[in-house]
């Protein structure tokens, strides 16, 4: 409250970015409304939350709001095709679905995992080296390992998994793969005509 009163040195205007702000107290937001019913003009507040349901009506009422989303994969896909285009970099369709699935949604999540490919393979990227740079199964592998749950064939189940470990698989991402492949089946037998 101090130094918001003072004009910025430097620049037309002083931006304060509060993230978390649910996790203000209540003398906290009530500080914070003293100064957003008579903001200075050269004071911009950005408030950043995952949980707006905990901010308090009186504070709400004073903001614009800006709701986030993930992104679709489809949108990734052609994004990071552009960016290997104008970088040379040749990826298969099948490396590019993968990073682009793994990145959940997030474009600056896909980037950083399609620099760690070609940082590791080079100009010319194919579903292997995806796997291998995320730590995955592939498709055949997940389909195989998938079939061995639904046909309750948990001998074979875990020498695969034995198999995959002893390749430096991490048990956490193949749990997470299984989850999110067995996730794809249901979307896909429900909607099938949806992007996943």
């Amino acid at each position: 409250r101090d130094k918001v009163k003072f004009a910025p040195s430097e620049g037309k205007r002083k931006i304060y970015i509060i993230d978390e702000v649910h996790m203000l107290t209540n003398e906290a937001f009530n500080a914070l409304l003293k100064t957003l019913e008579e903001p200075p003009e050269h004071v911009l507040f950005i408030l950043a939350t995952t949980d707006p349901q905990k901010i308090p009506l009186t504070i709400l009422s004073r903001c614009q709001r800006f709701d986030f989303r993930k992104i679709n994969t489809t949108e990734i896909r052609d994004h990071l095709a552009l960016i290997t285009v104008s970088e040379n970099i040749s990826i298969t369709e099948d490396a590019l679905n993968t990073v682009s699935r793994k990145a959940s949604g997030g474009m600056r999540d896909a980037i950083s995992i399609l620099d760690q490919c070609i940082a590791f393979a080079g100009e010319r990227i194919e579903s292997s080296h995806v796997q291998l740079v995320l730590g995955t199964l592939g498709e055949e592998d997940m389909i195989e390992l998938m079939n061995q749950v639904i046909a309750v064939n948990y001998g074979q189940m875990f020498m695969s998994l034995y198999h995959y470990l002893a390749q430096g698989k991490d048990v956490k991402q193949i749990i997470r793969d299984l989850m999110e492949y067995a996730r794809q089946l249901l979307l896909l037998k429900v909607a099938p005509q949806e992007e996943m």
